[in-house]
């Protein structure tokens, strides 16, 4: 018997090792799906009675594929627009006034419409001129995006019941196995949406303020601090709070004043008190754990690491809480 249950684990192992070492090159297009699954299940649940399990997955791919491409065209359409008025030096920014004003205060000249414009168009050429790494990437996202939507049909379709095999397959005590789940239910579920949730509001928090103040390219503004407000403590200040100094730069300190007060006030409190209350306090993880998964996740595996990467270091947590609590004292 023992013989046999090792030779059975060896060949688990080796299959696994084998079977990660096929999925590795799509892994990020894999855990994509695999969390669009899980955010869309509640939807799909409603959606059964009326569709039914096979047009129910069908029905929902279609509705987030509209749902995130449509409003990815248009602001990618509004980031090419301003990216090209950056690179030809007419973006709208009285940078030759902020030059000014910092050559008066320092001394020092510095050329940051030169910087701008270099930096511009090193952005939009390393995106859309490099054709040949343009095709090798659109080349393995156009199969990674065909991955993902098959993925996603069957994962929709038969997620329930694979949860259950993994249920059955852990060899804890069923109310162990129950507590860990519900655990790991609890941190995926708000790092999906609850990061999601926080980083929209803030960044349209922001984007109202940078509208109020008169700053150019606004829609462009607002969505990189949407993105970078995937970054918890660090994401859109670095945005609003350059934005408040140019503007007192350049002469306007009643809007400059009113977009820092407004970043501090309304702004940075979205990430103080929004963000403990919709992730941190049903994940049960620190900001600075979730800062770190980001980050690590972002290195590891792309875009996609940010949600993966604080899902991750959550089910570690929960994990050694389930060993801490059950089998410690054993």
């Amino acid at each position: 018997m023992n013989k046999q249950r090792g030779f059975l684990l060896l060949a688990v192992g080796l299959s696994g090792l084998l079977g990660l070492y096929v999925v590795l090159p799509f892994a990020e297009y894999v855990l994509a799906a695999v969390l669009l699954a899980y955010a869309l299940h509640p939807l799909h649940v409603r959606l059964v009675p009326r569709l039914g399990p096979r047009l129910s997955p069908i029905a929902l791919i279609a509705f987030a594929g509209t749902a995130i491409v449509l409003p990815f065209a248009l602001v990618s359409a509004a980031l090419v627009r301003d990216l090209r008025a950056i690179a030809a030096g007419e973006s709208g920014l009285r940078i030759d006034e902020v030059e000014g004003t910092i050559a008066a205060y320092t001394g020092r000249s510095v050329d940051l419409q030169g910087l701008a414009m270099a930096g511009a168009e090193t952005v939009f050429d390393a995106t859309f001129n490099g054709l040949s790494e343009l095709f090798s990437v659109a080349l393995k996202a156009t199969f990674g995006l065909a991955l993902v939507l098959f993925l996603l049909y069957y994962l929709l379709k038969d997620g329930a019941c694979f949860v259950a095999w993994l249920k059955e397959a852990t060899p804890l005590p069923p109310d162990v196995t129950d507590r860990l789940y519900c655990r790991i239910d609890a941190t995926t579920w708000a790092v999906i949406v609850g990061h999601i949730f926080v980083a929209f509001v803030q960044g349209m928090a922001g984007g109202i303020g940078l509208l109020i103040a008169g700053v150019p390219s606004p829609v462009f503004w607002t969505a990189v601090m949407v993105l970078l407000a995937l970054l918890p403590l660090i994401g859109a200040f670095l945005v609003w709070a350059p934005a408040g100094v140019y503007l007192l730069l350049v002469g306007h300190p009643s809007a400059g004043l009113f977009l820092l007060v407004y970043g501090v006030v309304v702004v940075s409190m979205i990430d103080n008190y929004v963000r403990p209350i919709v992730i941190d306090s049903r994940a049960s993880l620190n900001p600075g754990v979730v800062l770190v998964g980001v980050f690590g996740g972002i290195y590891s595996l792309g875009f996609v690491g940010l949600f993966v990467g604080p899902i991750v270091l959550g089910i570690l947590g929960a994990t050694l809480s389930t060993f801490t609590n059950d089998y410690s004292r054993l």
